[in-house]
């Protein structure tokens, strides 16, 4: 009367008991690391998790792979890989003083700094204010979102 989850299931691997002391056996078959599957992630994000997982050295595995292996038949396979130090530069035309306060090319001025980005982000979101102050009204709404909105709002005034 045993249904599809319950009754007698008869081990398969090497010892269904182990033995006392000195003659005890493994009775899971052995030292085996497998690789875990997340769920729950964006889309796309669980094969990076997988690939990165791969890569990494298992204790029980016994063909661990290098990290440059597996990013030698990444870069070979298309995908992401770091420029490597010495290799050519990717932007033949651009100083390498570009975007530092001396030499030639851009300097920091054609950067945005930080509050000025602030005030641009500010004016963005402002479209989204009236419902966040209405969210940070509420009783159950964390201080740090709260705080947040009073930011949002001040820098509306700037």
């Amino acid at each position: 009367m045993a249904g599809p989850n319950g009754g007698y299931r008869r081990p398969t691997n090497p010892a269904p008991v182990s033995g006392p002391g000195q003659l005890s056996q493994r009775t899971d078959g052995g030292p085996q690391q497998v690789q875990v599957n997340m769920s729950g992630m964006p889309y796309g994000e669980n094969a990076e998790f997988n690939t990165m997982q791969g890569m990494a050295p298992m204790s029980a595995s016994p063909s661990a792979r290098s990290p440059r292996a597996s990013a030698r038949s990444a870069s070979a396979g298309g995908g992401m890989s770091a420029t490597p130090l010495f290799a050519p530069t990717q932007r033949p035309d651009e100083p390498v003083t570009a975007g530092a306060p001396f030499g030639p090319g851009d300097g920091p001025s054609t950067q945005p700094n930080s509050s000025q980005q602030a005030i641009a982000d500010a004016a963005i979101i402002g479209k989204y204010l009236p419902d966040l102050m209405s969210m940070a009204e509420q009783e159950d709404t964390p201080a740090g979102f709260k705080r947040f909105v009073r930011h949002l709002r001040n820098l509306q005034g700037a």
